[in-house]
């Protein structure tokens, strides 16, 4: 199999040129970043890209939207995310996006050799080969996106507002409504996203955080 490798750890990176040299596969080029990536695949158009999801310059989420990109342009590429980090929102699209030839597995938790060339195996072939966590951790954030989905517009409003640190009053003077009108939406989307009084810690900064973290983009104030 062709395969192009793109991971900043240069010890990581020759590590797995090795393993897969020595299982016969043929790397056809290893990145330690992403600005080279697009072109290198075009040009040496390898069966599988494994890739990094943080990777220079910014360490965040280069190598995951690259796996995106990549998919669009080249359809028949299989794709393995290989990294510490799950990174929720861009493999959540990648997943769904695509039915075979993927695979993302998690560093610490690749414990055997023999498992590791098997997974770029069966990714390579057009199958799947995902970390049970990635699993979990995917599904937890659709068990969130699902809670916020139960908001009404206007308390979809007031959250968004919360998030940016206003206070009632001047969510009321934002909307054109009642501060009595605005409690009724906080208490009405505390209950929808199963934060009850009892619950652990501030219910407002827990809806906020829910917030934040299905808006990426949002900063609070």
């Amino acid at each position: 199999m062709r395969i192009l490798i793109c991971e900043d750890s240069v010890l990581l990176r020759e590590g797995i040129v090795r393993l897969l040299a020595d299982s016969e596969h043929e790397v056809v080029a290893a990145l330690p970043d992403a600005s080279r990536l697009d072109a290198e695949v075009a040009a040496t158009q390898p069966d599988l890209a494994i890739l990094d999801v943080r990777l220079p310059p910014t360490f965040t989420d280069e190598g995951i939207r690259a796996a995106l990109r990549l998919r669009a342009a080249h359809p028949d590429l299989a794709v393995l995310v290989l990294s510490q980090y799950v990174e929720e929102r861009y493999a959540t699209e990648l997943i769904a996006a695509n039915t075979g030839g993927l695979g993302y597995l998690l560093k610490d938790r690749v414990a055997d050799v023999e498992e590791f060339l098997a997974s770029v195996a069966t990714v390579g072939a057009g199958g799947t080969a995902l970390d049970p966590e990635v699993v979990a951790q995917l599904l937890t954030r659709r068990h969130r996106d699902t809670k916020l989905s139960r908001l009404t517009d206007r308390e979809s409003q007031v959250l968004g507002l919360m998030a940016e640190g206003r206070s009632n009053q001047a969510i009321a003077a934002s909307l054109f409504i009642s501060e009595g009108s605005v409690e009724k939406h906080i208490s009405s989307l505390f209950t929808k996203l199963d934060l009850e009084p009892g619950t652990s810690g501030n219910r407002r900064v827990l809806a906020v955080l829910a917030h934040l973290d299905s808006h990426p983009g949002t900063e609070p104030r």
